[in-house]
């Protein structure tokens, strides 16, 4: 038996397909949703959402959304997501280093501009740990653009 799960992006479908159990990283804890589970609505905190198949797991990372859990589906809209093996993480590295210059300089007086520099910190430090702590992703070879 199985589960459907969708996980979206605002800007595109990350994954989809039947898995045998989604794990969340829901605001209150970790989150196991098993087949059948009891419907739930929860939001989502920055973290590494895990769903296996077949004795296969998949990781992908989240910053923040929010997680509908019906009995045969699992919807995750998120802020943002990634699946863990395609995170560029030269690109990852990039953008920390960006956003803490950016914080070095010294606290933006206009709020909507801290936020997007505070937020952008937080997603490329969770892409950066998620990498290593999965040993995945990858690295441009030297002189290759994407």
């Amino acid at each position: 038996m199985t589960i459907r799960c969708e996980i979206v992006s605002q800007d595109r479908t990350v994954f989809e397909g039947n898995v045998d159990i989604v794990i969340l990283p829901g605001s209150a804890g970790e989150m196991g949703i098993l087949p059948k589970h009891a419907p739930v609505l929860t939001t989502l905190k920055y973290g590494v959402v895990k769903v296996r198949r077949g004795g296969k797991e998949e990781l992908f990372t989240v910053a923040g959304g929010v997680a509908e859990v019906q009995p045969d589906i699992v919807t995750i809209l998120a802020d943002a997501a990634e699946n863990v093996a395609e995170i560029d993480v030269e690109r990852a590295e990039a953008a920390r280093k960006r956003a803490e210059e950016a914080l070095a300089k010294g606290i933006p007086t206009d709020t909507d501009a801290y936020l997007a520099i505070e937020a952008a910190l937080r997603r490329s430090n969770l892409r950066l740990d998620a990498a290593k702590r999965y040993g995945r992703g990858r690295t441009r070879l030297p002189g290759s653009e994407s």
